[in-house]
Parts: structure tokens; sequence; C-alpha cells
């Protein structure tokens, strides 16, 4: 008789156990009914990146030494580095410089181990297209200056804004800035 009352105690305190953690699940998913949504409507809203944020790599040409420290130091030795020496003035002359950010995985160690700093990340994060070839840079591609998000006069920032002043001045035609 007791074995069964003791089984009848564990299976009504295994019941009541379920019932908190169902209980506490359902509660979980309770209070995320009065969050503001995170999702963004990306063509017209942006995202402001982090101050670290890793983006494509901005190059300087007039700064690089051809030392190839970039190329050892990419776990995938990404960056082409075409170089020639020069005997009369006894230097490596830089002839072209390449990175294929179809490849790239954006580590960040060219820029970090770089010894003229001729290499920078940049905030720029919008890098896609139909043609994967279209992704190798040369030179002159990773000297472009990126646009900042910042600076785009076309977008509208709203970190700082109440969400009421936010609701009132969005138009269909405006593009802003979110800051999650």
């Amino acid at each position: 008789m007791f074995p069964m009352l003791t089984g009848f105690i564990s299976y009504g305190q295994q019941t009541i156990r379920a019932a908190r953690y169902i209980g506490q699940g359902f509660i979980i998913t309770l209070s995320h009914t009065n969050r503001f949504p995170i999702t963004i409507h990306y063509p017209y809203e942006k995202s402001i990146t982090s101050e670290r944020f890793r983006g494509r790599i901005h190059f300087e040409f007039d700064k690089c030494i051809a030392c190839e420290v970039c190329v050892r130091v990419c776990p995938i030795d990404l960056p082409l580095v075409d170089w020639r020496f020069e005997k009369d003035i006894k230097r490596k002359q830089l002839l072209n410089y390449s990175i294929d950010f179809g490849v790239c995985i954006f580590c960040g160690n060219c820029v970090e181990y770089c010894p003229t700093n001729c290499l920078s990340m940049t905030e720029e994060y919008e890098l896609s297209t139909y043609d994967r070839h279209e992704l190798n840079y040369n030179q002159i591609a990773l000297s472009r200056l990126p646009i900042s998000i910042m600076g785009d006069y076309t977008i509208q920032t709203i970190r700082n804004s109440p969400q009421s002043q936010i609701d009132e001045e969005k138009s269909w035609n405006s593009r802003t800035i979110t800051d999650y």
C-alpha cells in the first residue's frame, strides 16, 4: 500500500513541476507581447553600426610599403599584393593590391597588423551583388571612401526622439535610422 501511495505523491509532484515549467514559459511568452518590434524596414531604415563594426576594408595606396604582412596574418591568405623591386631606390614598389570580399571573413587581422596603417575597416556593409566576381576589389575600389550613414541627408536619424514624435515625423518617402 505504501509504495502505491508514494508513487501517487511522486506523480503529483512531477505534475506540479511540469505545470510550473509550462506556466513560466507562458509568462515569458506573454511578456514579449508588450515589446516594440525589432524588425526594421531595411532600405528605408538603417541600423547604426557599432563603434567596433568590421565592414569593408579601406586601402590607402600611397601608404603601403608592400611588406605583405597582411597576407601573412590573413587566415586564408586573401590579399593579393603585386610588387617589383626598384634597384635604384632599393625598395619595393607596389603595383597592384586586391581583396576578394566574397572570400574575406572580415576578421580584421590585416588591419590590426599593418605597420603603416594603410588598411582600415569601414562601416560599409552593403556589399551584395548578383555576380561574385564583382566582389573582387582592386586598389582603386578599395581606396573609395564609404558614404557615412550618419552624414547621409536622405536618411532621418531617430536615435534620441520620443516614439510619438517619430510616428508623426515618419513619412513614406523618408528613410530613417534606428539604433538598437
